[in-house]
């Protein structure tokens, strides 16, 4: 996996997030934590949860799990306001971590602990993703259905807003 390849993904990753947290703003504070949700978890509680992947995955990935306190809590993201301050926070670190990455790196057998020693960074970045592409999914269909959908959210959209 080259890392321009993995950059281009992480975009795309971020160009989704962005476009639903701008959506998710339009929402009450009632439709942002509604539990009575047609996927898993209610908007505010997805968001958390995916924000919780990167977060955590990225710690393990480049050898500062110790930081990683466990699971965030949805409860400590009381608005979406909160959300996006630690989200871009978050971004802004994996992206200066993503930039010291290399071939090579990406490449390498992962030390995350307790898991398969035969997979690279790469494939754990490309799980991030994917599971990203999950998530949003679901981010996008609980908006939908509060009448603020995020539009297309496909990778030619993205490519074209570029």
């Amino acid at each position: 996996m080259r890392h321009d390849d993995i950059m281009l993904m992480v975009d795309y990753m971020y160009w989704s997030t962005h476009r639903l947290l701008d959506h998710a703003e339009r929402l009450t504070s009632e439709q942002f934590h509604a539990a009575d949700a047609p996927t898993v978890r209610s908007l505010r509680d997805t968001m958390v949860h995916e924000l919780d992947v990167e977060w955590s995955w990225r710690l393990r990935l480049s050898g500062r799990e110790d930081e990683d306190q466990g699971e965030l809590n949805p409860e400590e993201f009381p608005d979406l306001g909160t959300i996006r301050r630690r989200w871009e926070a978050d971004e802004r670190e994996m992206r200066a971590w993503l930039a010291s990455l290399t071939d090579d790196d990406l490449n390498s057998p992962a030390r995350a602990e307790g898991r398969d020693p035969s997979h690279t960074v790469a494939d754990y970045l490309l799980h991030i993703i994917f599971h990203a592409r999950q998530q949003q999914a679901d981010m996008a269909t609980l908006l939908t259905v509060q009448g603020q959908s995020p539009g297309e959210l496909e990778f030619l959209e993205f490519l074209d807003s570029r």
